[in-house]
């Protein structure tokens, strides 16, 4: 997070979403888009890099979203819009449209369906996951065994832009 910038400024929107078609979603645990958590940052991409480290996110990578509907039985994923701007459909097939623009960053809890929809040319995304996750590509219903790995995920002990005492633990633990 842009250090010039008290956490708690953040502003986070929680979006909840039931089952949508063939997608699981989570049940318990909302969506978290964080708008404009790094403003007028000249290197995005490396601000999130090191945020997301600094808080013991792993697994860093630079890409975009897929154009298809997916979600991940296996980890809870961190997404920060390092570069561009974009419309992501999230919740599955039935979900809703976001629209994401550098500086924004959203947390995915497993299960979360997503796509991208459209992209400007430089749309970059910055992910991670929390320790001792990793991210499986799922692209069809879920199994019994899979909605219990999603629903047993441990969850994050740090907020991928705050640290411990950020939203991601009130809105997910509270």
């Amino acid at each position: 997070m842009d250090s010039s910038r008290p956490a708690s400024s953040l502003t986070v929107e929680p979006l909840f979403f039931g089952s949508s078609d063939w997608v699981p979603n989570n049940s318990k645990l909302p969506v978290l888009i964080y708008r404009h958590a790094l403003e007028h940052e000249p290197d995005a991409a490396r601000q999130f890099e090191a945020s997301f480290g600094r808080h013991g996110w792993q697994g860093i990578w630079r890409d975009g979203v897929f154009d298809y509907h997916h979600y991940h039985t296996g980890a809870h994923e961190v997404l920060g819009i390092a570069a561009g701007r974009g419309r992501l459909m999230l919740g599955g097939p039935s979900g809703q449209e976001i629209s994401v623009n550098a500086g924004d960053c959203l947390v995915l809890p497993a299960g979360t369906g997503h796509m991208r929809i459209d992209a400007s040319r430089d749309f970059l995304v910055i992910g991670a996951y929390p320790p001792g996750q990793e991210a499986d590509i799922c692209t069809t219903a879920p199994s019994e065994a899979q909605r219990a790995k999603i629903e047993a995920l441990a969850r994050p002990r740090t907020d991928p832009l705050e640290g411990a005492g950020g939203s991601l633990p009130r809105f997910w633990n509270g």
